[in-house]
């Protein structure tokens, strides 16, 4: 069993079409949105993170624009919409599916815009003072190109909220580490029972695994991602290795 994450691992994101097909990436997005939320839901490494992100708003100014890139199911923005009422905030996703459950989720909200267009794609005057970007950037090409494009993104001295995947993804790790949790939290029948709805995440995780030994998706070190974003012209204001080590959380600040 696996955004911006899942239970086992964060999600895939969607390549382009010419992308997917030039370097056989073959992922039924739709299919496994129906399970991210769920697996989710069960994984304290991915509901740690929630946490610090709620944490992180409650210490900066209430940005006036934000926007989440690769928003996936929508958790993130959720956060932001409740903490952040007052807030312009853009959910930028391609899937289909995925944007489905984050539409419906965040309905209650009224300050959320929804895009369907890849981050370079993205015609935005550089006034966001926020951009969240959470396991989206390891799976979409150029990474270190898209860093610089959420730098485009970004006012001077706005910041960015970046969680990555960055160490190969360990299927039969992340199974046994979940297992083992929801079995002293609820049992045997219980946790057979998420195993079997969340099934189509190990197909997904598998496939991330595999674009990733195949150098489809970007895997890194703390401190090649630390120089990615250097490059991009970000000041680092915190990093740390997050979700069991695989993943890395960096909060930045674009340099005027």
């Amino acid at each position: 069993m696996p955004s911006h994450a899942s239970a086992e691992g964060p999600r895939p994101i969607m390549l382009s079409r010419s992308e997917s097909s030039d370097r056989s990436v073959r992922v039924d997005w739709s299919t496994y949105a129906t399970a991210y939320d769920l697996l989710s839901e069960h994984n304290p490494e991915y509901q740690a993170l929630l946490r610090d992100f709620e944490a992180f708003l409650e210490t900066i100014e209430t940005p006036k624009v934000i926007y989440d890139i690769g928003g996936g199911t929508g958790n993130y923005t959720e956060i932001a919409a409740r903490a952040c009422p007052g807030s312009e905030i853009h959910f930028v996703e391609p899937d289909a599916g995925m944007i489905g459950l984050a539409r419906a989720k965040l309905a209650a909200h009224g300050n959320t815009n929804y895009e369907t267009l890849a981050l370079e794609d993205i015609d935005a005057p550089g006034t966001a003072d926020l951009v969240i970007c959470v396991h989206a950037l390891y799976a979409m090409p150029a990474p270190e190109q898209r860093l610089a494009d959420m730098r485009r993104l970004l006012r001077p001295g706005g910041l960015l909220y970046l969680i990555d995947l960055g160490r190969y993804m360990n299927v039969a790790d992340w199974r046994s580490y979940l297992f083992s949790h929801l079995r002293k939290e609820h049992g045997l029948a219980r946790t057979l029972r998420v195993f079997w709805q969340g099934r189509e995440i190990a197909k997904q995780n598998t496939a991330i695994f595999k674009a990733q030994k195949n150098g489809v998706y970007w895997t890194h070190t703390e401190a090649e991602i630390a120089s990615a974003a250097t490059a991009a012209d970000f000041e680092i204001l915190r990093q740390d290795s997050v979700y069991r080590g695989y993943s890395d959380l960096l909060v930045c600040r674009a340099k005027p």
